[in-house]
């Protein structure tokens, strides 16, 4: 589309304007003898800092002329947490959105989803080759692109624009604590939140220790074997295009038992009701709390809220069925 017809959006009215600026918190019974905050993304409109990327993409693509409210059609592949964050932005700006989505998204994504006015492409079956939804989800986005007229694909697991918005996120934190940060533990699927925080920490020369947490499974790093993931959003079936490597310092595997106890010994310890890949974010500090200096200071970046893990991580039936009886794990600080 001609550049010339694009209209720049505002993102300081309306719902867009309360996307970024999220509250950094300092947990104190978390790890006694680390200095430890947590940014906590689940107070950004949609839910989650995949607000920050969707609205990072499709800003930038209207600027550009790319993406014309009342004509262009938004094409995308999420788990979640993204899909809900641009529902609610394409909503808002007049853009047709179709989210693929697959098996393991929750009734109560497809909801939120559906409620925003998304028209959702559910993918059933995982790919035969390698037993994972996300190639297939691929495969239907780009089925879907060479049949809808005027499609856009905003990419998230390649658009630099995606690793560009949490340059900010990273900002916010870096000013929040005047740039006094010791470890910064980030969780990865897409890569574009530790692109972005790596970049900031390199472009201005601070001395912060980037934690990478993935799940075990995942495929993002060396060293893993593919392996079933049950809780969605954490970790990659493929490595993304976004990936650079030496962005971490760290990398720590966890496990989705990991991710249950994380989100359990939080809510237990700071009353923070919080999702999956936080969990696991949590798990990794006290995974590697003994090989932290005491006095140190740590920032976990927590993307999300618990309000859309209650039938799993946080239904004691769930858990029980899935893992057994493994509630002293997080009673007992174990």
């Amino acid at each position: 589309m001609d550049g010339a017809s694009a209209v720049p959006i505002s993102t300081t009215t309306g719902i867009i304007s309360a996307i970024g600026g999220t509250p950094l918190v300092e947990l104190e019974r978390l790890v006694p003898g680390l200095l430890v905050y947590a940014k906590l993304e689940r107070f950004n409109p949609g839910g989650s800092l995949k607000d920050r990327s969707a609205l990072s993409m499709l800003s930038a693509a209207i600027d550009a002329g790319d993406l014309v409210p009342g004509i262009s059609v938004v094409v995308e592949s999420s788990s979640g947490n993204l899909a809900i964050g641009m529902a609610q932005i394409c909503r808002y700006l007049g853009l047709r959105f179709i989210c693929v989505v697959d098996a393991r998204t929750t009734e109560q994504n497809l909801a939120i989803l559906r409620a925003f006015g998304a028209e959702v492409e559910v993918v059933e079956f995982p790919d035969p080759d390698t037993g994972e939804y996300l190639p297939r989800r691929i495969q239907r986005v780009r089925e879907l692109l060479d049949s809808v007229p005027n499609s856009f694909h905003p990419n998230q697991y390649g658009n630099r624009l995606n690793a560009r918005a949490h340059v900010q996120t990273m900002r916010e934190i870096a000013e929040a604590l005047n740039g006094e940060i010791d470890h910064l533990f980030v969780p990865v699927s897409s890569c574009g939140t530790l692109v972005g925080c790596a970049d900031y920490v390199a472009e201005h020369g601070l001395s912060v220790e980037i934690t990478a947490v993935d799940a075990i499974g995942s495929m993002i790093f060396e060293g893993q074997t593919p392996g079933p993931r049950l809780l969605p959003g954490h970790g990659a079936a493929i490595r993304p295009a976004l990936f650079r490597e030496g962005a971490a310092d760290r990398v720590v595997h966890v496990s989705d038992l990991d991710c249950v106890v994380g989100c359990r010994r939080l809510t237990e310890r700071e009353a923070i009701l919080a999702g999956a890949s936080s969990g696991a974010i949590v798990s990794a500090l006290t995974a590697t709390q003994r090989d932290i200096a005491p006095g140190s200071t740590c920032v976990l970046l927590l993307p999300d809220g618990g309000d859309r893990y209650l039938d799993t991580i946080y239904s004691d039936e769930w858990v029980r069925r899935t893992f057994g009886e493994v509630s002293h794990l997080w009673k007992e600080g174990i």
